[in-house]
Formats: C-alpha cells, sequence, structure tokens
C-alpha cells in the first residue's frame, strides 16, 4: 500500500484520513483519465492515418475503373462499327447507356423518397410511447 509523506516520515494508508485517501484517488483517477485519452486520441491518430490512405487508394481504384469502363464501352462501339457505320455504332451505345443511366437515376430516387424525412421514426414512436408510459405513471401515483 502506498504511503503519504507527512512532515518527512511516511505514513501507512491505515493511519491517513478520509479526506486524504478522497484526495488521492481523486488525483489518480484525474492521471488515469488524462492517460486514457491520450492513449485514445493516439489510437485514433493512427487509425484516422490508415483511413486516409486506405480512402486515397480506393478513389485511386476507382477513377482507374471509370477508365476501365471507357475502354470497354470503346470497345463496344468498334465491335459494333463493324456490322454499322461507326456514328451509328456510337449512337447505339450512347442511346443504351443514357437508358441504363436514367433506369438508374430513377431506382436512386425512389430509394432517396425512402429516406426522407430523415427522422428515425420508429425510434420516434417508441419514445413517444415510453413518455406516454411514464406520464400516466406519474399521472397514477399523484391520485394514491
Amino acid at each position: 500500500m502506498a504511503d503519504v509523506v507527512d512532515g518527512g516520515r511516511a505514513r501507512p494508508v491505515a493511519e491517513q484520513s478520509t479526506a486524504e485517501l478522497v484526495q488521492r484517488a481523486t488525483e489518480q483517477i484525474s492521471t488515469l483519465i488524462r492517460d486514457e485519452l491520450a492513449l485514445a486520441k493516439a489510437e485514433l491518430a493512427e487509425k484516422g492515418k490508415h483511413a486516409g490512405i486506405g480512402v486515397g487508394l480506393f478513389g485511386g481504384g476507382g477513377v482507374l475503373a471509370l477508365y476501365g469502363l471507357g475502354a470497354l464501352v470503346t470497345a463496344a462501339i468498334l465491335a459494333l462499327a463493324l456490322a454499322v457505320p461507326a456514328w451509328l455504332a456510337a449512337l447505339i451505345v450512347a442511346v443504351m447507356l443514357f437508358g441504363v443511366a436514367g433506369i438508374l437515376a430513377l431506382a436512386g430516387k425512389k430509394q432517396v423518397s425512402q429516406a426522407v424525412p430523415p427522422v428515425p421514426s420508429a425510434a420516434a414512436d417508441s419514445l413517444r410511447a415510453d413518455v406516454n408510459v411514464v406520464a400516466a405513471a406519474v399521472k397514477d401515483g399523484r391520485r394514491s
């Protein structure tokens, strides 16, 4: 057990007053919390660094995938140009791409409309029910 120095001599914990013990506990808890916060801050900084690098690599992969998609579209146009004039092949592929884009846009619009308003209605309804139960209990408690 730790001792407290009192006038040059150490006193055992058993001889310390409650106020001294509470003061020591408060200091130790404050030190512990500061140390834990410093550790959490360092850990989050390290994880943030890795996340930033990961996001950058993911973005780079996305850009390269977009270039690959462009190359595939070009290949489709060139393949279709073997059967029809090149301008018509490009027009056919463009119309197909706009059709797929329109379908995706409509599906996205439907998903967004289901998300608006961004209020967790189930949780809000549950909270209202809880408040009503507590209010009823308080009201019944006053009548007793």
